[in-house]
């Protein structure tokens, strides 16, 4: 997932962050105290109630209709189950909200009779364990259930908060643990299936689903999808809508409302080129089909890299294509996500510190390595200002058990841009070409399976480490994996381009003369958020005021600009910027945009004010992920708060890409 395209994680959201000066990344000096687990351990998920070592679901069969005027789904869940433990006498799975309404197994004479169940009390972050008596080990259990219409995993959105404004919409967000809000199932990396659907709808609904979508389907309210490869229960994904398809190429293109599709299929009109360049490094792109989904601005994060189906956020959409970096980071998770898969979320970096890599490789090749360097400058420069305050322990790209109480809660400096550095450290020190030759077979070795970071580790001694002997150490990569902070060798990156960014914002703080338009002119988005980020944490409102007359950031359609004009503005006192940022607040709902403005708003009484008017109208176009986050801004903010909010599930890592998210 990519939580952002140029990352800000939801730490910085909620004020891990300290200010806008520049620092150095700080050096992780000693040794990680703890052995790394070895690849042979067995695998513990903390976030799921499933039994992986004793049942596992080979395959899903799901039949479903989406009801929008009570904004549930109903219908059942079949699985098709590989009993491992011969004497298990239950398959138990994860489920938060749901109605479960009856359990069957398949007899050996094809009947299916019922079997008793008990669904637990419900934990906050985890759901409700149900529990299935199974002691004759069917082959197939059938669930009959219905989501609640506050599923943490699901958005409705009436007409008005649509682009079109004529039909309701319908979409999912599954990971980090979501998909337990909409389907009954073992809600963990370490299982992969395949899946089957049937879904009715409204006939004017189109339904897509993370699977085989036919560019042609008939919109008739009826609608059957496959997925042959496993994936993991995250990557589960639904959405229901008034929804047209624009091809690209012969095997990707562009799902969205009417009123978006062309402009949505003009910015990514790369996207046959990445996937050519993709291929060219890492190997065959193994799903058929990668289209895109456009959804409306409430989505909560960048992209999310559903199979064959990108989620994406409309926010990237500013005509110029200096955001479709998202586009990249989601497509990269075909290979690194998608393929080979994390066992935990916390291995999370081997997703996202893996894609973001990937990411700017084909940012490189596509766009140029200015580009590249810019993101990365952005990317590093969000890190060390986050760990300034961040925990050691969530600095560790292997996490220890029991650091993650919410699986939602990973730092995105760290699975994302910490990995991606790691990455960059080892191509560095072995050269491109070996280290492209090692992870396109990394991608081969583990396709379609989930793994952890002490299996990567074992991977990367005998293929990278002893092949090269002399180049790394397996110390400096236990540095980089289970020690905070990041390693002082750590190789820099520098942008030319940015240079010039520095040297324009620090004549016009010195002598008031602002850059000529030739130079500006040309700037992108990402030359536009260094000059913004560098700027000092408030500045004079005559100051703003002239930037604002001479750059028209007050009501700009960009927003990776905007998240930073605003904060800029309300900490500065600017209130020319205050309806604009209302407006801005009320029409977006992905977090990695929004959260930064209402921190600022919520640190005066006045600001309080304001931004609890301004949710009172955006909730209902809010998703419940985005819902959750605002409303723990707002109760740490409020008098006589408690000193930490109660913060209902879904406060996710990275917006992606710049994530979660990266996405992510």
């Amino acid at each position: 997932m990519r939580p952002m395209l140029l990352s800000v994680s939801v730490a910085a959201a909620l004020g891990l962050l300290a200010g806008c000066e520049r620092a150095p990344a700080p050096a992780a000096a000693t040794p990680p105290a703890a052995r790394p687990a070895t690849a042979q351990e067995r695998i513990v998920d903390e976030h799921s109630y499933a039994q992986p070592d004793k049942v596992r679901t080979t395959d899903l069969a799901l039949d479903l209709a989406i009801d929008f005027d009570h904004k549930v789904i109903r219908g059942t869940a079949t699985y098709t189950l590989d009993w491992l433990d011969k004497s298990a006498p239950a398959l138990v799975l994860d489920t938060r909200d749901l109605t479960i309404d009856k359990a069957e197994g398949l007899g050996a004479d094809g009947q299916w009779t019922p079997l008793r169940f008990s669904l637990a009390p419900k934990d906050p972050v985890l759901g409700s364990k149900l529990t299935i008596e199974a002691p004759s080990h069917p082959r197939q259990i059938r669930v009959t259930y219905a989501t609640s219409p506050q599923a943490s995993g699901l958005q409705w959105l009436e007409p008005a908060m649509t682009e079109g404004k004529k039909q309701p919409f319908m979409f999912s967000q599954s990971q980090q643990i979501h998909a337990r809000s909409w389907v009954p199932l073992q809600d963990t990396p370490q299982i992969r299936f395949t899946y089957s659907a049937h879904v009715t709808a409204p006939k004017d609904a189109m339904v897509l689903m993370s699977a085989d979508n036919d560019p042609n389907a008939a919109r008739d309210g009826d609608y059957h999808f496959k997925m042959p490869q496993k994936i993991p229960s995250y990557l589960l994904a639904i959405a229901a809508g008034d929804l047209v398809f624009k091809p690209i190429s012969a095997r990707s293109g562009v799902w969205a409302e009417p009123a978006m599709v062309d402009k949505a299929t003009a910015e990514f009109a790369d996207t046959e080129k990445m996937i050519e360049t993709a291929e060219s490094l890492y190997g065959p792109y193994r799903w058929g089909r990668y289209d895109l989904l456009v959804l409306p601005p409430s989505f909560p994060y960048g992209g999310m890299e559903n199979p064959r189906l990108t989620f994406a956020t409309p926010t990237v959409i500013v005509g110029d294509k200096s955001l479709v970096s998202l586009v990249a980071h989601e497509l990269a998770h075909s290979w690194s996500g998608n393929l080979v898969t994390f066992a935990t979320d916390k291995d999370a970096w081997l997703n996202e510190g893996f894609t973001t890599y990937v990411q700017g490789r084909l940012t490189e090749a596509l766009y140029g390595k200015d580009m590249a360097d810019m993101e990365q400058v952005i990317d590093r420069d969000e890190l060390k200002q986050e760990y300034k305050t961040l925990r050691p322990e969530l600095q560790r790209l292997s996490l220890k058990p029991g650091t993650l109480a919410d699986p939602d809660d990973q730092s995105s400096a760290t699975v994302y841009t910490k990995g991606a550095w790691f990455l960059q450290f080892l191509e560095q020190r072995f050269g491109r070409e070996a280290f492209d030759a090692f992870l396109k077979g990394y991608f081969d070795h583990f396709a379609f399976q989930s793994i952890t970071t002490a299996q990567f580790r074992d991977y990367l001694k005998t293929h990278l480490l002893d092949k090269y002997p002399g180049k790394v150490s397996l110390q400096e990569v236990d540095q980089w994996l289970y020690a905070p902070g990041i390693p002082a060798d750590a190789p820099q990156v520098e942008s030319r381009r940015f240079s010039t960014v520095d040297a324009a914002r620090i004549a016009w703080q010195g002598s008031g003369q602002l850059p000529a338009p030739a130079i500006t002119g040309a700037w992108s988005t990402q030359e536009w958020v260094h000059f913004l980020e560098g700027m000092p944490a408030t500045l004079k409102p005559e100051q703003l005021a002239q930037l604002d007359a001479a750059y028209h950031f007050t009501g700009t359609p960009n927003g990776e600009i905007a998240m930073r004009w605003y904060p800029l503005a309300e900490r500065s006192g600017y209130a020319a910027a205050r309806p604009a940022m209302g407006q801005f607040l009320e029409r977006v709902g992905r977090r990695k945009l929004i959260l930064p403005i209402y921190k600022a708003l919520v640190a005066t009484p006045d600001g309080l004010a304001f931004a609890k008017a301004v949710f009172a109208k955006a909730r209902p176009g809010y998703h419940p992920i985005t819902t959750g986050s605002v409303e723990a801004l707002i109760a740490q903010a409020s008098p006589q708060a408690p000193a930490r909010a109660e913060v209902p599930p879904g406060l996710h890592p990275v917006d992606p890409a710049p994530a979660p998210a990266q996405t992510h």
